[in-house]
């Protein structure tokens, strides 16, 4: 909880540098704010997110900071080949798959080994990483960019190990009912996807 901790707190100390190091509209500043907002505009990388967080929060220990750090690396090397205009296929079935599977794990308190997770957190992140950088305003800095959509998964990879600690305290079925409804709802977005 401790690296977690000092993560957030490095997080919220570097954003307002990050956010307004150029004054006006040019694209550090919009390019941040853009890759910020794109994670959270959408409930699929919403979901997908907090549930890593609560995944890891489930497996505990190093799973803690590792399986995120894990996502938030892999996620920015397909931020890369989004930005690249490198397509992956299927990636929205990707994308509702990772909330279906991370979801279950949780709904079914799956412990997986640390490698095994981070492993499962990189492939789903592939996903949703080349989704932010293909969807890259042309204006925008893609150094701000990238930083804004990893700072933006990070902080809701906390907020799922939150919850975990949170929910965990006042009833450890809460945590996997909440993994259950993640699930379903990933099932009616692999729907919409397919």
């Amino acid at each position: 909880m401790m690296k977690i901790s000092a993560l957030a707190l490095a997080a919220v100390t570097l954003m307002p540098g990050l956010a307004l190091a150029h004054t006006g509209a040019d694209g550090h500043t919009l390019g941040f704010m853009a890759g910020f907002l794109h994670p959270v505009g959408g409930l699929d990388h919403v979901l997908a997110m907090v549930l890593v967080g609560l995944l890891a929060w489930q497996i505990g220990q190093r799973a803690l900071w590792l399986v995120p750090a894990a996502f938030v690396a892999v996620m920015a090397a397909g931020g890369a080949l989004g930005m690249a205009g490198i397509a992956l296929p299927a990636l929205e079935i990707g994308i509702a798959l990772s909330v279906v599977v991370l979801g279950a794990m949780v709904a079914f308190g799956v412990r997986a080994p640390v490698a095994v997770a981070m492993g499962l957190a990189g492939l789903f992140a592939v996903f949703h990483g080349q989704a932010h950088g293909a969807e890259m305003p042309a204006s925008a800095s893609a150094l701000g960019y990238a930083a804004g959509f990893m700072l933006s998964t990070a902080l809701l990879h906390a907020a799922g190990v939150a919850a975990g600690f949170g929910m965990g305290r006042i009833s450890a079925p809460a945590v996997r009912m909440a993994g259950a409804a993640a699930s379903v709802a990933g099932v009616v977005l692999l729907v919409g996807a397919v």
